[in-house]
């Protein structure tokens, strides 16, 4: 279904885009961060902390790394600053892409087991997982930048096809 090129570009892609999220956070006051925004987890610096808690989760998942503590309402507030935030994600966001440039193509043929929280055994196909990884990223990441947009504060492009390591297109 996928191939270690796919997970290798969407890492890539994901380490990009955070970079340009840290760019245009990074002038913001710690109540721009905070303010509520009317979105899902309700500001910049809560829907960032949530995707840090959820790839966090899904690298313990992929890499059998220690499971981060603080789910729900806790995963909101991992990363009470920007600078908290900005490394963790940096972190992560290599963590995510040693896995990549080393997943071998056979194991995306196989599946992934965990234990959710609730103690729930779960079997899902890798290729599958990944894709949700990759998507609820996105996912996220847009809710950030249309909070960012309605503020009026600039953002960088956030089109796949211009990710820079893919080069020139013709």
């Amino acid at each position: 279904m996928i191939t270690p090129a796919y997970c290798l570009t969407m890492a890539r892609y994901n380490a990009w885009q955070n970079g340009c999220l840290r760019r245009a956070l990074s002038g913001l006051s710690p109540a721009a961060l905070t303010e509520d925004r009317g979105a899902f987890f309700g500001s910049l610096l809560a829907t960032a902390n949530h995707l840090i808690w959820a790839d966090a989760l899904w690298l313990s998942r992929l890499t059998g790394t220690p499971v981060p503590e603080g789910g729900g309402p806790r995963g909101l507030t991992l990363c009470p600053t920007f600078a908290t935030w900005s490394a963790e994600r940096f972190r992560l966001d290599g963590q995510l892409l040693l896995w990549a440039e080393k997943v071998p193509a056979l194991a995306l043929t196989g599946s992934l087991e965990w234990t959710a929280s609730t103690g729930e055994r779960h079997v899902r196909p890798l290729g599958q997982v990944l894709m949700h990884l990759f998507n609820h990223q996105i996912h996220h990441r847009g809710q950030i930048h249309a909070m960012l947009t309605a503020a009026g504060i600039p953002t960088e492009d956030t089109d796949l096809l211009f990710l820079p390591e893919q080069g020139p297109w013709l």
